[in-house]
Parts: C-alpha cells; structure tokens; sequence
C-alpha cells in the first residue's frame, strides 16, 4: 500500500475491496453468520486467500443460503487462531458504523473539518453507511479512544470501537433485513491518516484536549 498515493475515486468489487483494505500476506478474519441457521463460522487466512476465486464462491454461496458477510479491519498476528484484541497485529483502519440519521452523520464527516476525508464509505443497507479510515502509527490504546471519539461526536454505533472489529464486505448481500441490499463501497483516497489529522476531543472527561494537540505534546 501506498501511503501518499491519490486514487480517482471509485467503487470496488469484493476482491479488490480485500486488497485494498490489506497487504496480501495479512492474516484477516472472515466472518459468515447465519441468523436463519443459527451458525456463525469464522475464518482466518491471508487476504491474497480471501481475494482468491476459491473463497470468494464459497462466500457467495454461503450468501445466497442466507449468510451476513464480514471482514476483520485490521490484520491479526502471525500465529494467532482468533482476533480478540490481543490477536490484532497493527491499527490499520479507524472508522465508523452509523445507523441513526447515518446521511447526516456522513455529511457531518465530510464537512465538519474536525476528521480527514474517509478512505471507504460503505453503503450497508438504504439510508445507513459504514466510514473507514487508513492509519499508521497508532498503539491500541490510541486507536480504540480514537474509535470511541469518532463515534461520540458523529453518532456511531458505540459497540462499533474495538479495534477487532468487522464490518460488512462488500459485493454480497445484507440477510438482515427481509429485503437483501447488496453493499457497495466507494475508495475516495489511498492516503494514510495519523492521529494528528483528527481533531477530537479524547472520550475520556477527565482529558478535553484533542488529539492533535496530545501528539504534538
């Protein structure tokens, strides 16, 4: 990945959304949850794998039997058979999942000037849309108050703001509600954020000064 490359903003198939989001060597979870059978399988493999024609039928067909699928925002370690928090190898993507009045909030996220333009914006089902953010040189504890911040201000789901968390690939079908929505996601820029780009009041009451000004610290 390039951090100072600019894109012609587009919107990304499945495989090229997983090779967007990670290195090909990345180990990622995968996870297909059936609400209708009850069943949730998750899968760890390298994003090449995931990006692979073989995996990605196997994705279709568990869609099409009525399966949600989701991908891991940030890459785990080598040897790691799970992705609790102590499995994420980096802070790759900070972002936000927004449900409640989710056209304003995005356009709260483009105009307020207080965070950069998204990397990703994920259309998720009408009317709601999941924002993704490239980072570097975050720790765990910078990315998980960053992730808790973002939602605060822009009304984001708050159990959205680990940093092992999932969200929606793209390309399949949405099973949660009746209607299936197929998500889309449009790449807006290839640039790499950091911390001093966001400015946010830290979520702890006790710590009003934004990010930009602890890192500068």
């Amino acid at each position: 990945m390039n951090p100072v490359k600019s894109i012609l903003p587009r919107f990304l198939n499945a495989p090229d959304y997983v090779l967007a989001l990670h290195d090909p060597n990345d180990r990622v979870a995968v996870l297909v949850r059936n609400r209708i059978r009850r069943q949730t399988l998750q899968r760890i493999l390298t994003a090449e794998a995931i990006a692979g024609a073989r995996f990605q039928s196997w994705l279709w067909e568990e869609n099409l039997r009525g399966a949600d699928i989701f991908i891991g925002m940030n890459p785990v370690k080598e040897k790691s058979r799970s992705r609790t928090k102590e499995d994420i190898r980096e802070i790759r993507h900070v972002y936000l999942d927004l449900d409640e009045d989710a056209g304003a909030s995005l356009q709260a996220i483009r105009t307020s000037g207080d965070v950069p333009s998204p990397t990703f914006v994920l259309d998720t089902s009408p009317g709601k849309h999941q924002v993704v953010w490239r980072v570097g040189e975050l720790d765990m504890e910078q990315g998980e108050s960053l992730l808790r911040a973002l939602a605060s201000q822009f009304g984001g789901d708050s159990a959205a703001t680990d940093v092992s968390r999932l969200l929606r690939l793209p390309g399949f079908s949405n099973r949660k509600y009746n209607d299936a929505f197929i998500v889309r996601v449009h790449h807006e820029t290839d640039l790499t954020y950091h911390l001093q780009d966001f400015r946010l009041h830290e979520d702890s009451p006790e710590s009003p000064r934004d990010f930009a000004d602890s890192r500068s610290a």
